[in-house]
């Protein structure tokens, strides 16, 4: 199947200020979140994307803005399903101030437990997300073949529960993940397992041009002793 490449917003003045942004209206990117989106054109070059899927926040949209103006042929399509959480009540409050929440203790050490006030809870986000990077694979392999690469632009804890996903792990362990603002994480699936290929890459990723990926080989198999690439 093919490989995506599950790209974090770029930084906003609510990551700056330790605000939880959540669905708030009016969250876009601050000067250094510009000024990394600005690189994704450069860091993606080599790479022949099939289509650009983001989240409908203004944040997501404008992460994409230089690398569709770069790339004017490139299909774009926003998909609801890997919005933020809905994280309800605590949309926009301080992180510092909820820490002191008894259910952040939850959110920390047990999130498959965690819903949020009048929100959603944290399985429900993760299944949707899930849900839709496999709906996305599935498309782009039938209209593009299983080595195509394509984008997904979502959130932080959205691509957080995608990788968790893909390795294997309990929805309790995503919390030991990072992925930072307008950093590049890659998945690649084949038939039988996907492969983990970066996760929070913020450099060059011209490599992905070039073959199956790191540690894996063109039939699925993990590359014993970790490979060349």
């Amino acid at each position: 199947m093919p490989t995506v490449l599950l790209v974090r917003h770029g930084r906003t003045a609510a990551n700056a200020g330790g605000l939880l942004a959540g669905r708030g209206e009016g969250v876009g990117l601050d000067d250094t979140g510009v000024a990394q989106a600005a690189t994704l054109p450069a860091r993606l070059e080599a790479l022949p994307l099939a289509v650009a899927v983001h989240s409908p926040l203004q944040r997501c949209r404008e992460t994409l803005e230089p690398l569709v103006a770069a790339r004017p042929d490139l299909p774009v399509v926003e998909d609801e399903r890997i919005i933020e959480c809905d994280y309800g009540e605590w949309t926009g409050r301080s992180l510092l101030d909820l820490a002191a929440e008894p259910l952040m203790e939850v959110v920390q050490r047990h999130p498959s437990a965690a819903r949020f006030p009048g929100g959603e809870s944290m399985p429900e986000m993760a299944t949707r997300a899930a849900a839709a990077v496999r709906d996305w694979a599935e498309r782009v392999e039938d209209e593009h073949g299983p080595d195509a690469l394509w984008l997904m632009c979502s959130h932080g804890d959205v691509i957080k529960s995608m990788v968790a996903d893909a390795l294997g792990l309990h929805l309790d362990l995503f919390q030991r993940i990072s992925v930072g603002p307008a950093s590049v994480t890659v998945i690649r699936w084949t038939r039988e397992r996907p492969f983990l290929l970066r996760l929070g890459d913020t450099g060059d990723l011209s490599a992905l041009a070039t073959g199956p990926g790191a540690g894996t080989t063109s039939g699925g198999d993990a590359a014993v002793g970790g490979g060349a690439t």
